[in-house]
């Protein structure tokens, strides 16, 4: 085995690696969903919430980017890669919606615990 194909197999591993990386991070997000609320009040989105909507597309772009300059280098990345680079487009649209939803305004429009103060009160 030479050094080039060692080399090669090093960097084309980096694109499942980042890819994996990129869907636990867009896990991690959404189980930070209740991070929002605390005892019925809203309080926004946390910082783990802002730093996972921003690493998992991220880490995501960053496999694409191995992945391609793997071809320009006139390396050829193995099947796993290739596999591997065929969910960024998918994770990326959900990535998208969560990042674009740490940034919605409050989803109880301005009322505590999503608007069940106004449902209490009307009791």
């Amino acid at each position: 085995m030479s050094t080039g194909t060692v080399k090669t197999s090093r960097w084309a591993l980096l694109v499942p690696v980042l890819v994996l990386a990129s869907a636990g991070l867009l896990a991690a997000h959404f189980s930070f969903d209740g991070d929002t609320f605390q005892n019925c009040r809203y309080l926004g989105p946390s910082t783990r919430m802002y730093v996972t909507a921003w690493a998992a597309p991220a880490c995501a772009l960053a496999a694409l980017l191995t992945l391609v300059l793997l071809r320009r280098r006139g390396q050829r990345p193995g099947g796993l890669a290739l596999a591997a680079a065929c969910l960024v487009p998918v994770l990326l649209l959900a990535q998208l919606a969560a990042l674009y939803w740490v940034y919605e305004p409050d989803p109880a429009g301005g009322q505590d615990c999503s608007g069940l103060t106004r449902i209490a009160a009307e009791h």
